[in-house]
């Protein structure tokens, strides 16, 4: 990517912590290849067309997670009604699981100073029992990528958090399920994107069919992942990469 200066690539990059700047996780992943991401542009007209699309999406994206947050902090916030059937999914899933956050570490700044990286976690929770990092993502699927995020984020926050044992990704969604077919629309980016249950309708049969559609409801998806260590160290790997593919710009920050 093009930086036009030092501060642009500062901002865009990390954080600066304790007169100390440091790479973001989330910078440092960007390094790794995204097929699902190729495939999304390559199924477009062009490129400003997806541009436009994941751009609305991470908006959506980023009202869902600021309603959740407020949430999880006890608050009561005004929910906009595009993205109520998430939030709703979300407050139930939560209550019926019985998940406990710590308001301490909600939308964190963690800093790893010996591998020197930074990041914002979503949540600490206890969860069954367990204590973990909670990362909350509103994709389409839940992607091995985020993997490597979350235990950058465990990593980082094993000696200090006592008894931080485990990671979650929560994926929270909301689709219409079809009446005749039970096939589902996501709407996302202004996208309207439908699927089908192959074990249960052909292709055939679901492109024929008019479509009823049900009332948007929402959907969470959760998965554990409690051996980090191995995707920590792939995480250090890519870090390496980005360290050499940005050479240029950590040598004038003084990173290097």
């Amino acid at each position: 990517m093009y930086y036009k200066d030092i501060k642009q690539f500062k901002e865009l990059c990390g954080y600066e912590i304790e007169d100390f700047w440091y790479p973001r996780v989330t910078k440092i992943m960007e390094i790794k290849s995204k097929p699902e991401l190729y495939r999304f542009y390559a199924n477009l007209p062009n490129f400003d067309a997806g541009e436009k699309i994941k751009n609305q999406s991470a908006s959506e994206g980023t009202m869902v997670h600021e309603a959740v947050e407020k949430i999880m902090m006890g608050e009561n916030p005004e929910i906009p009604p595009e993205i109520l059937p998430s939030v709703q999914a979300f407050i139930e899933f939560a209550d019926k699981n019985k998940i406990q956050v710590d308001k301490e570490y909600i939308e964190k700044r963690l800093v790893n100073y010996e591998e020197r990286y930074a990041g914002t976690l979503d949540a600490i929770a206890l969860i069954g029992g367990k204590l973990g990092i909670l990362d909350i993502k509103t994709s389409q699927a839940i992607y091995r990528d985020y993997n490597l995020q979350t235990a950058a984020y465990i990593g980082a926050m094993k000696d200090i958090v006592k008894g931080l044992e485990t990671r979650w990704i929560l994926r929270i969604d909301q689709v219409k399920t079809c009446k005749v077919c039970g096939a589902t629309m996501r709407s996302k980016g202004g996208r309207d994107k439908i699927r089908y249950d192959k074990l249960k309708i052909g292709r055939t049969a679901a492109e024929r069919c008019e479509h009823d559609w049900g009332p948007m409801t929402g959907l969470i998806e959760i998965q554990e992942f409690p051996y980090w260590h191995e995707d920590f160290h792939a995480f250090l790997g890519a870090k390496r990469l980005w360290e050499w593919e940005n050479d240029f710009w950590l040598k004038k920050v003084g990173y290097n």
